[in-house]
């Protein structure tokens, strides 16, 4: 045989014993024919591109490269109860995206990959990240036998999966290693953010693939034909994945998995249901985070008692002061949990909670510890704290919680204000971490946040660990964060109750930074999503004198805001229209295309609104525009009236 020849055998053995999970070759046999690929590959020095010796593990790696996904990665809504599952199935219903049944499947509880494949070659694998910008693993991925090489298909793929640890190669890994891994989700995690993949092979993951970003050239009507495409190519797609028809068969599905939960040799944390129709997908489309026709059932959180030892007090970037509970350490699931975040002091009292006596604690959503309520009579009462642990400065109480009103001499405030200024969605300022930040505030470099613009190579070099690359790089990354797009900047400055979707919003209804800042509260509410409580935080962080100039600093410092430029028709210019119930596009879609010929959409009827565009099941905008006297049109008589471009 040539090397062609076995390795084409030797990837057929594979398939049948990773993939299908039917052998039809002994390890001797397979070994052997294994041995003889390696002599001709050092005789010859040549190795095919799916040659399974190149599946050991490459030298070690001096970092991770950063990536932008081609098309974003979202997670998935979630549904703790059969009550939030229920609502979600009656929209889907009353949307008719049913008709085609659901598509239910595991989740996975390991590391999200996102696999390129050119030609037919696996070109690249990157993990899911922050779902924009992920990590290169390449060398990682290539050590999963489960995960092909090359497939029949030759077009631009991009397939998205899980990567694993089974329970078995947990326990065969554990058997010899130095350090014991806690569980397989950080094994699996753990192995393919490891810079060595040798390690990575030592740990024998497998992967799963459940989606299909794209295909150059491919449609799909359903999610069945998807995966059956997937399993054409050879990609190991879980057995228990079902097309259901109906929400008695989705309920009897979950009941199933959480039954067999068990018995799974890899780690899962509940159920994926999808709509089956990829059209209705389409016509469903995004919210920012979530696609609306998925959801993830989460199975119920395990419960365990402990003791809670003692009460830590924290201050957080908006002066607000939070107890977490210090526990005497307790698995749940192979983690070990030794805290447990307590909302505030009245969450304390109303719980029942003690220091020295024992709690109930749940690890929510699998993740998350949360302390339901202290258990017994034993222990003592903790007390309230009224000065901040920081600077001892003394707190004053918004509601139910307590805040440090010393914004400008609180260092773990400044410490954690300019990590979320430097945060990859805010200003991207790569290397100022928390640790930087912190070390920069003791040596008295930084007393503000505009200070960043003003450090220099050799303050950089005073600190420990720095050296001229390090303050380079650093100093590289402050300067390049001078042009920022106007919603990331409107999320750096820590604006209340602003977060990215909401800067996204105020940045697409507002030209410029000016505009916003002159708002009123009433203009701002016709923004969809943003609500009376958001609106008066907008207000009262823009009225803020200190702030004034802490912004204005900004700019003296050479921020320069970068707007989007909408190519404007202008044919619909002076127009206000408000977009409610299940329409024939994506909602962002039709708002943008409205905005590039001038109209202005809002998220609430006003007298001033031109039109509603109601689509299946509207809300009460309906109402409130009948009580108005607002025209309310549908999309055949909208777009007879006003046009579709």
């Amino acid at each position: 045989m040539d090397m062609r020849e076995i390795v084409d055998q030797l990837n057929t053995w594979a398939h049948a014993y990773y993939t299908l999970d039917d052998p039809i070759v002994s390890d001797k046999e397979y070994d052997a024919l294994y041995d003889e690929l390696l002599r001709l590959e050092s005789e010859t020095g040549e190795v095919l591109f799916d040659s399974p010796s190149r599946r050991v593990g490459g030298d070690l790696l001096e970092g991770f490269e950063k990536f932008q996904h081609e098309y974003p990665l979202y997670s998935l809504d979630k549904a703790q109860n059969y009550e939030t599952l229920t609502g979600w199935m009656n929209r889907m219903e009353s949307a008719g995206a049913s008709d085609k049944g659901y598509m239910a499947e595991l989740k996975f509880d390991g590391l999200t990959i996102s696999l390129t494949y050119d030609d037919g070659k696996l070109t690249r694998a990157v993990t899911r990240g922050n779902g924009t910008v992920g990590e290169v693993i390449t060398e990682q991925v290539l050590t999963i036998s489960s995960v092909p090489l090359t497939i029949p298909f030759k077009g631009h793929l991009i397939v998205q999966g899980e990567g694993l640890m089974p329970f078995k190669s947990l326990e065969a890994y554990n058997r010899t290693a130095s350090v014991s891994l806690k569980n397989a989700r950080n094994g699996a995690a753990g192995a393919l953010r490891n810079l060595d993949p040798k390690e990575t092979r030592r740990r024998h993951l497998t992967a799963y693939l459940y989606n299909l970003t794209y295909a150059e050239g491919m449609t799909f009507e359903t999610d069945e034909g998807i995966k059956s495409f997937l399993k054409e190519q050879g990609f190991l797609v879980h057995p228990m994945t079902r097309k259901l028809d109906d929400f008695k068969g989705v309920l009897d599905f979950i009941e199933e998995v959480e039954r067999r939960r068990e018995d799974l040799d890899v780690m899962i944390d509940g159920v994926v249901i999808k709509i089956n129709d990829v059209n209705e997908r389409d016509h469903l489309g995004y919210t920012v985070k979530f696609p609306r026709w998925a959801i993830a059932y989460k199975f119920e959180a395990k419960e365990v008692v402990t003791t809670l030892l003692d009460v830590e007090w924290g201050v957080g970037r908006t002066g607000k002061v939070t107890p977490t509970a210090i526990l005497d350490p307790v698995e749940i699931d192979g983690v070990t949990i030794s805290r447990a975040t307590l909302n505030n002091y009245d969450d304390i009292r109303r719980k029942g909670v003690m220091k020295g006596g024992e709690v109930l604690l749940r690890r929510s959503n699998d993740v998350i510890p949360e302390i339901l309520k202290g258990v017994g009579d034993e222990g003592e009462e903790i007390p309230m704290i009224t000065t901040c642990p920081a600077c001892g400065t003394e707190l004053v109480q918004n509601g139910v919680h307590s805040f440090c009103p010393n914004t400008i001499g609180c260092e773990p405030q400044l410490v954690r204000r300019m990590d979320h200024f430097a945060s990859r969605d805010a200003m991207d300022i790569r290397g100022l971490s928390e640790k930087t930040a912190s070390a920069l505030i003791e040596g008295g470099l930084l007393h503000e946040i505009p200070d960043i613009y003003s450090l220099t190579m050799e303050d950089l070099l005073t600190l420990e660990g720095f050296g001229e690359k390090k303050a380079s790089n650093l100093l590289n990354a402050i300067d390049g964060s001078k042009k920022i797009p106007f919603h990331r900047f409107l999320y750096a400055i820590g604006i209340g109750g602003v977060g990215i979707k909401t800067a996204r919003d105020l940045a697409a209804h507002f030209k410029n930074f000016d505009e916003l800042q002159k708002s009123s509260e009433e203009e701002l509410q016709t923004i969809e999503d943003i609500g009376p409580e958001t609106a008066r935080e907008i207000r009262v962080f823009f009225g803020d004198d200190i702030i004034g100039h802490y912004v204005g600093d900004l700019f003296n410092a050479g921020i320069e805001i970068q707007y989007e430029e909408l190519k404007r028709s202008g044919d619909l210019e002076g127009l206000t229209f408000v977009l409610t119930g299940t329409l024939s596009k994506p909602r962002n879609e039709i708002k943008e295309s409205l905005e590039r010929r001038g109209a202005k959409v809002t998220g609430s009827v006003s007298k001033n609104t031109d039109a509603v565009l109601a689509g299946d099941n509207p809300g009460s905008k309906v109402d409130k525009a009948v009580s108005l006297g607002v025209e309310i049109v549908n999309e055949a008589e909208f777009y007879e009236k006003w046009g579709d471009r």
